[in-house]
């Protein structure tokens, strides 16, 4: 079984499961073998993936708040869970901008919340704090933002993303150097896949506009990402805290899982990808639209988990278009979408069987 069989029997604990990434998340892990359990806000929307894949009917679900820390620290005192992931965010550029307090609050106080949390419970033996590529002071430059660059973020959410690796750090130095308990952050780039409906985001709104038949407005067509689909930083999560339980602490700190550094395209090629995959529409570029600052070239340098991990990419961009485009059909099709989900996790990772790649041997 892939991971080393680390998973198999283990309780692990998901904040903000009822997310995108927390909730493939969840239902990978518990293709693993592990006892399941989440706490997070209830799920946006009724197409969310939470919704869509009947996620709680498979795992412990817990409702509530990372700003609660009597109440996450109560989940955690009664599940006593071995590994957590820490997914619980405000997760969306825009939406900073028009709540940045609250976006703070969530990604500033949830971080430290979740470490008092983690403090507090012996149990625990490795604790991943999933952050963003955003985390970086982005200078626009040509190169990947190596693990040792310096944090910053010029909007409310890139800044309290540099926040959270910061909290991270002195949590580490602080509390946990000598601690039996082992922590790591991971940063990843621009995540897409079947199941994500939220505002603001480039591939979503392609799928809304096809459904409403519309055209797609694109805002910022030539702004570079490094795209992944979403079981690419999975796999680097998964991989990260298995190491940590079995190796121990010389893989502390934080780490990159993006994209090979030829694969960082930009918005319109992505969607360009897509509708050559699925002709499911079509775009216009508005003209001289005054919007709210977003960096437009973003590249992560992955050497560290390449080198370290012996984790890489499994899937070339067109490969990511693809998964992307048939998760949506999934979703569209509302048919059996847990077990089509668990399908594309059965492919993904026959996939990185075949590359060798050493978590899925």
């Amino acid at each position: 079984m892939s991971f080393n069989n680390i998973y198999h029997g283990k309780k692990v604990l998901v904040t903000g499961h009822t997310g995108f990434k927390g909730s493939w998340l969840s239902i990978w892990l518990k293709q693993l073998g592990a006892d399941v359990y989440g706490y997070a806000l209830p799920p946006y929307s009724e197409l969310d993936n939470f919704v869509t894949t009947n996620l709680e009917s498979q795992i412990t679900h817990f409702e509530g708040d990372v700003r609660d820390a009597a109440k996450l620290n109560d989940v955690f005192a009664k599940v006593q869970p071995e590994i957590v992931f820490h997914l619980a965010a405000q997760p969306l550029v825009l939406l900073s901008y028009e709540d940045p307090v609250g976006t703070f609050e969530t990604n500033l106080m949830g971080v430290v919340n979740f470490f008092e949390a983690v403090r507090k419970t012996k149990s625990v033996k490795v604790a991943i704090n999933v952050t963003s590529d955003k985390c970086y002071d982005n200078k626009e430059w040509v190169w990947g933002y190596r693990e040792n660059d310096p944090m910053g973020g010029k909007d409310p959410y890139s800044a309290s993303k540099g926040c959270a690796e910061l909290i991270t750090s002195s949590y580490v130095h602080s509390f946990f150097n000598n601690s039996s308990c082992l922590v790591a952050s991971a940063r990843a780039g621009n995540v897409i896949g079947g199941g994500d409906w939220a505002k603001d985001r480039i591939v979503p709104d392609y799928f809304r506009a096809f459904k409403a038949n519309l055209k797609l407005t694109i805002r910022n067509p030539y702004a570079t990402r490094p795209w992944q689909h979403v079981l690419e930083p999975l796999s680097g999560y998964l991989n990260l805290a298995a190491t940590l339980y079995e190796k121990g602490k010389e893989y502390c700190g934080g780490w990159n899982f993006g994209p090979e550094d030829t694969s960082n395209y930009s918005v319109k090629d992505l969607v360009d990808r897509m509708l050559l995959i699925d002709n499911t529409g079509g775009y216009e570029i508005p003209e001289n639209t005054v919007k709210p600052h977003e960096a437009t070239l973003l590249k992560l340098d992955i050497s560290k988990a390449v080198n370290y991990l012996n984790w890489r990419p499994v899937l070339s961009f067109d490969e990511t278009a693809e998964f992307t485009v048939n998760g949506y059909k999934d979703d569209i099709s509302e048919e059996g979408i847990l077990n089509k989900r668990i399908e594309q996790i059965n492919l993904y990772t026959s996939k990185a069987v075949q590359k060798k790649i050493e978590w899925a041997i």
